[in-house]
């Protein structure tokens, strides 16, 4: 009984193939004269050579992200230097209501009507300017927050589909970096 539990053990053999451990069926053809099967040694990494790959992966992943941000901090930029001037450009704009008050009484004494409308005309077009300035900021606001957006669903939809439990370990590794 001895020899048959033997015999049916050396009928199996151990495979790893990229993690994946498990017990086959060994192939007639398959032993070599010295009766050893033919699967390839494992291959050693040069420990260095790892170190290497995972500090190249690492500084490219790293610069990959200060590019990234660097972008989104020069756009944030853009928009406050607009806001900045549309701030400049309303207290511009308050500081000449007060004049444009005194200036309506002595308009309404000399009867200047004309002149009176075309001035309130133009503070009016400024306003209006402003209010369009306001509007294309939060346009530019909303389309940056759209792509930040889309970003982010595109890592969850680009997910990989990996080969071997060894990919889905340095995959995960991989992006604690």
């Amino acid at each position: 009984m001895d020899q048959q539990a033997s015999a049916s053990y050396e009928e199996w053999e151990l495979c790893n193939e990229d993690g994946f451990i498990y017990n086959r069926m060994k192939c007639v053809g398959e032993e070599t004269a010295a009766g050893e099967t033919s699967n390839p040694p494992d291959l050693e990494v040069d420990p260095a050579e790892e170190e290497r790959n995972r500090r190249k992966r690492k500084r490219e992943t790293l610069v990959k992200l200060k590019r990234k941000y660097q972008r989104e901090i020069d756009r944030w930029e853009i928009l406050s230097n607009n806001l900045c001037a549309l701030q400049e450009k309303s207290n511009q704009f308050q500081s000449s209501l007060p004049e444009t008050s005194s200036s309506i009484e002595t308009r309404e004494q000399i009867g200047e009507d004309a002149s009176f409308i075309d001035e309130l005309l133009s503070m009016e077009e400024a306003r209006e300017s402003m209010i369009q300035n306001v509007s294309n900021l939060c346009e530019i606001a909303e389309g940056m927050c759209r792509t930040e957006e889309e970003e982010e669903k595109e890592k969850f939809f680009n997910l990989p589909v990996w080969g071997s439990p060894k990919d889905l370990m340095a995959s995960l590794c991989y992006d604690e970096i």
